[in-house]
């Protein structure tokens, strides 16, 4: 079977691609000038509540009944093993009085569930996780209790790499930028020189980046996950109270933790909740003395990574305002990947940056890099500057990654190759629209915003993540399963991850093969009260209908808005 259907770039062995072809194998060629969207501002207008698809009452009725399959057989197996098996269960017994390694029941899930489906998870790869990403490919023995490697790998379509613009590149502008900085900045073992500690490259990738969101500063850290888990406790104490969305990502819940401050959640994207909250806690004031906060901290996801939904900034800002309190907004994945020009939720809503009191971002997504940042006004930069533990204790980023993040940002601002980062905001925002209601047409149920390039498609049953995981493995597609913890019991689901190195051919694939997994899985469960139809036509489409029409419904439907 050939990868791409449809498509002018056939599949090429590692071993056999051209120079020409390594760079089309990363980022597919534009075919057309009508498979790009321009984003719109919001112009300070806040946003709608998306219209949210539930699946008929059986689907969740079964979901939970096969977890509760699954937990008997379970328990089943485990009193049947270390009573005739023992040698298999030494890991959850005593012995010799020694207590076990594992608890049997805190240890059950992974054990007699996650283990069996260990093999849709951590798939090694190797190569740039561009268009196309290769895996490694491995052998599973004994319900994934190992794996063995025959040495090969497969050429696989990506729809599970955070590389949202395609600068994950082995060739182009800013490979040979950190190529250069390898040699300007590199250690030299003979003593001819030696670059250690903050370098010129940091400054200028701080101030580019300061001036890319809007902020007067900006502080780079080379760990994305430790820039929230150790920002909060620089400005934030005992004193202080958090006012955290209850889907935050566990870097910001562990940041806060550290630094000892009160915490309160509230329901995701539910202002008139979180109104409430800010109101009943400025009442109540500190526990045991009623006195007032030192702060009020609100802090929320630009993108939310696995419901591809976005914060209501607008409302954010108003409440902020309104309350005085202070905000910190989260754009890992919406920095680079979402607005008119490529800046953000800021830059979606229309708003001042200078509104928002903290922005943070990562560099690893849309710029292909590695680290984060914090920006923010030059006092709250240089306070952390003296007080953050990360810039004192951890490492420096490389000289490489810097260039790397200087590079990509330039070709975003058109300050380099003037159009081409243009380009890849607008291809990233027609993938996601394309793909998202294609998936909704097709009757399948979808979370998420239009523009979100993250797009959560629903499967419920556990059964049905790993066998969709190997049956998109086995056509040469490489995506992501998700499940619980990392979601609620009744909600797995697949993450599609779009990127501006897909082409509208290679979407056109994905499509036809979740179509065909989708009908032998019995995934297409929708209402069609998300998506919609026009023309009064029935909600779900047929797959050569959607193909053939959805790139030019998607810009004017009505039912499809952010």
């Amino acid at each position: 079977m050939s990868l791409i259907m449809n498509t002018k770039v056939p599949l090429i062995e590692p071993e056999e691609i051209s120079s020409e072809d390594k760079i089309e194998n990363e980022f597919g060629r534009l075919t057309s000038k009508k498979y790009l969207y321009s984003a719109t501002s919001r112009c300070g207008k806040p946003s709608q509540d998306p219209v949210l698809d539930s699946p008929p009452y059986y689907i969740s009725v079964i979901t939970y009944l096969d977890y509760l399959i699954l937990i008997i057989l379970g328990h089943v197996h485990d009193f049947f093993g270390l009573t005739f098996q023992k040698e298999r269960h030494r890991d959850i017994m005593e012995r010799d009085g020694y207590a076990p390694w594992f608890s049997k029941f805190e240890s059950f899930f992974v054990r007699r569930m996650k283990k069996h489906i260990d093999d849709c998870f951590s798939r090694p790869t190797t190569g740039v996780p561009g268009r196309f990403i290769r895996c490694v490919d491995r052998v599973s023995h004994s319900l994934n209790e190992r794996f063995t490697y025959p040495g090969t790998v497969s050429m696989c379509l990506n729809l599970s790499s955070y590389n949202y613009l395609g600068f994950a590149q082995s060739k182009g502008q800013c490979t040979n930028a950190a190529l250069k900085a390898v040699d300007d900045y590199g250690i030299h073992i003979n003593g001819s020189r030696f670059q250690s500690g903050t370098t010129d490259l940091h400054l200028e990738a701080e101030r580019y980046i300061a001036d890319f969101v809007g902020k007067p500063d900006a502080l780079i850290f080379s760990m994305g996950y430790g820039t929230n888990a150790n920002l909060f406790n620089a400005f934030l104490d005992s004193k202080c109270l958090v006012i955290s969305d209850a889907l935050n990502h566990t870097s910001i819940r562990t940041g806060v933790r550290l630094s000892g401050a009160a915490v309160r959640t509230f329901k995701h994207n539910d202002m008139k909740v979180l109104e409430q909250l800010i109101r009943d806690m400025i009442v109540q004031g500190q526990p045991k003395t009623h006195r007032p906060w030192k702060k009020i901290l609100i802090c929320v996801e630009g993108l939310y990574s696995m419901e591809g939904t976005m914060c209501n900034l607008p409302k954010l800002i108003e409440l902020k305002k309104k309350y005085k309190c202070y905000l910190f907004v989260d754009e890992a994945h919406s920095i680079g990947a979402m607005g008119p020009r490529g800046r953000g939720v800021c830059d979606v809503f229309g708003v001042d940056p200078a509104d928002v009191d903290i922005l943070m971002g990562t560099l690893t997504k849309s710029f292909g890099a590695a680290g984060g940042y914090i920006a923010a006004e030059s006092s709250i930069i240089n306070r952390l500057r003296l007080d953050l533990t990360t810039p004192s204790y951890g490492e420096p980023s490389p000289a490489p990654v810097l260039a790397q993040i200087i590079s990509s940002l330039r070709t975003i601002t058109g300050e380099l190759n003037p159009g081409e980062g243009l380009e890849r905001v607008q291809r990233i925002a027609f993938n996601s629209r394309y793909l998202r209601l294609a998936l909704q047409r097709l009757g399948f149920i979808v979370y998420g915003i239009a523009d979100s390039p993250i797009i959560p498609m629903l499967l419920y049953a556990p059964a049905k993540m790993p066998a969709f995981s190997r049956m998109m493995l086995q056509r040469k597609i490489a995506v992501v399963v998700v499940a619980y913890p990392a979601t609620p019991l009744d909600e797995s689901r697949v993450r599609f991850c779009v990127s501006a190195a897909l082409t509208k051919e290679d979407i056109d694939y994905l499509l036809r093969h979740v179509n065909e997994v989708g009908d032998k899985l019995f995934l297409k469960v929708s209402s069609g009260k998300a998506g919609g139809s026009l023309d009064n036509k029935p909600p779900r489409w047929d797959i050569e209908e959607v193909i053939r029409r959805t790139p030019e419904d998607c810009k004017d439907d009505k039912y499809f808005i952010i």
